[in-house]
């Protein structure tokens, strides 16, 4: 079964970037995979994990039932804590939650799916003094002419960080080939380039590779390991 993210605020969206320091990818990505295991027992949904093509950032994505903002804070608190227990592999270098604004698909349904193996893109841009609306109607515009006219994607929501003022587009490739022609070509100029120019600053973008869901047969590795296990037993004392 595929990841979801929805076009909707039907549940709690977060994003946890890190860069792994002295440390292999894959450690950082098993650690993550763990996270998404214990998560689970929080009301956490919908897990994955993605890694940069050409970078060395490791993303988490979790996708979460909604509760109060009291409970919201407790579980920010003990993300935040499983992160810090991994300063000896990486650096958490941005985190959030979100509230998705606007999204399409090109199958009709009503969140952007995807599975280990796909690619995804993901632009973020600062929005410039009092246009946050505005951005939001900019790339709602551009990811609907983006899946109408490039071949290969399938679907693209936008997403708005409370507490900080963040937007970001997630864009589902069947392929990192299919990606790089868009990014390449004057698609991508001509549809998200002038909006992050014209309503935003700091805009970044980076392409990664969907290694892990939270419904991979892999997490049904019961993990027993218990190298990893030590990480997260402080934040997380009544899940393991």
């Amino acid at each position: 079964m595929p990841c979801f993210v929805p076009f909707n605020k039907s549940l709690d969206i977060s994003f946890f970037i890190l860069r792994p320091v002295n440390a292999l990818d894959d450690d950082v990505i098993h650690a993550m995979k763990f996270l998404s295991f214990q998560s689970e027992g929080l009301g956490c949904v919908y897990s994955s994990v993605m890694k940069s093509i050409h970078g060395n950032l490791v993303v988490w994505y979790g996708a979460w039932i909604k509760r109060s903002e009291e409970e919201m804070d407790i579980l920010n608190e003990m993300l935040l804590s499983a992160m810090e227990e991994l300063s000896d592999l990486a650096v958490l270098i941005q985190h959030g939650f979100y509230d998705a604004v606007a999204g399409e698909s090109k199958d009709g349904h009503r969140s952007a799916r995807f599975s280990s193996g796909d690619t995804v893109l993901l632009c973020s841009v600062v929005p410039a003094a009092d246009v946050e609306s505005a951005l939001d109607d900019a790339f709602r515009g551009a990811l609907s002419t983006s899946l109408r006219k490039a071949e290969g994607t399938t679907a693209a929501v936008c997403l708005r960080c409370r507490g900080q003022p963040l937007v970001v587009m997630l864009h589902v490739w069947k392929s990192l080939q299919a990606c790089y022609a868009w990014l390449i070509t004057a698609d991508y100029l001509e549809t998200v380039q002038p909006q992050v120019d014209r309503f935003g600053r700091e805009g970044q973008f980076d392409v990664f590779k969907v290694v892990y869901v939270s419904s991979d047969d892999a997490l049904n590795f019961r993990v027993s390991s218990s190298q990893t296990h030590r990480f997260f037993s402080d934040a997380f004392p009544c899940t393991g």
